[in-house]
This record gives C-alpha cells, structure tokens and sequence, in this order.
C-alpha cells in the first residue's frame, strides 16, 4: 500500500490546529507562511480572504513539494470595511466600538494545494451579530486579552460569545477554519478517505 503524502499546515493559529483536530485530522506539520497581509488597493474582503490563503499555501507548497498544504485566513468586515487583526488592547477597542450593536461578515479563505501542484480553494462567509455594548464592558473585554492578535478584536470562542446576539453561516469559519469546506476538499482531493 502506498503511503499518502503528507499533510502541511501553513498557519501559525493554534485554533486551526485545534480545529483539525476536532475532526480527527492531524497535520504531519505546522509551517506557517511569513508573508505582507496588507489588502491591495479597494481589495473587497472576500477576495483578500482568499486571495491571502492561496499566496500562504503557495508558499509553502514551493518549499515543501509533494505535499498537501492546507493554508486559511479569516477577514472580518463591518461593510466594505476590512477590519484589522487587533495588535493592541487599544485596537481591540476600537474594533469593538465599532461592531458593538451591529452585523458584520467573516470570510474565511481555505486554500489545498496538491502534491501534484495544483490548488483548489473556497470561501466561507457567516454573519456575526454583536448587542450594544457600554464603553466599560467594551474596556474590559479588551482588558482580559483575550482579543488581541485576533481578527476584528474578539475570539468567539470566548468571552466575547457573551455579547453576541445572533450568528448565521459556519461557528468553525467564525473561529478561523470552516471545517465542512476542508473535509470536502480533503475528501475531494483523495487525502481524506472516509
């Protein structure tokens, strides 16, 4: 029996990782992609989404030929608005000010590049809705942490759930892998087998 290629994760998020695993896939690697996520001039949302998974899992495809690599990024929008990945407490903040009481977008770009060179990729959107938040729950959200180094200032996952009046779309993609999209495109690509 031949042995499958392996699996490459070209993301440093832990939740991607964690998320794989949920549904018993366990990369042979984890080698995030080092590249600018900077949108490109009037770029929409869902294209930098997936245009940034394709470019992170062709990077790694070209150092690790003859592989699988799974690469995502997640891009949350208020609008035509491109919120940032919150790198402070302060961004976190501003992030929240603005979502609090409104709806906005994730997209998630999934990107599978092949060992035999090609990529398929997908796009996943849901739609988070968050209720309207004082400054002081706002301030303290951004105090315990928990947003920072995410995109948009929150993790869903956490404590920000408690603020969050209604979502539709995939709970995974929220969180930075849709996890039914992958499975498809594992299966589709003969990785998956089941």
């Amino acid at each position: 029996m031949t042995q499958k290629p392996p699996l490459i994760l070209a993301s440093s998020s832990p939740r991607r990782l964690s998320l794989l695993k949920d549904i018993g896939i366990v990369p042979d690697a984890v080698l995030p992609a080092d590249m600018d996520e900077t949108p490109l001039p009037r770029e929409l949302p869902r294209a930098l989404a997936l245009r940034l998974a394709c470019e992170k899992g062709r990077i790694i495809a070209a150092q690790k030929p003859n592989c699988y690599v799974l690469s995502g990024d997640t891009v949350v929008a208020c609008g035509r608005r491109i919120l940032p990945k919150a790198e402070s407490v302060e961004q976190v903040i501003e992030c929240l000010s603005l979502l609090q009481g409104r709806r906005h977008q994730i997209y998630t770009g999934v990107a599978l590049s092949l060992p035999d060179g090609r990529q398929i990729s997908r796009v996943a959107d849901s739609t988070v809705t968050f209720r309207q938040m004082s400054h002081a729950e706002i301030v303290a959200y951004a105090a315990c942490g928990e947003g920072v180094g995410k995109a948009g200032g929150y993790a869903i996952q956490g404590r920000a759930s408690a603020y969050i009046r209604a979502m539709s779309g995939s709970h995974s993609c929220i969180m930075g892998l849709p996890l039914f999209d992958v499975a498809q495109m594992l299966r589709g690509a003969g990785y998956l087998l089941t």
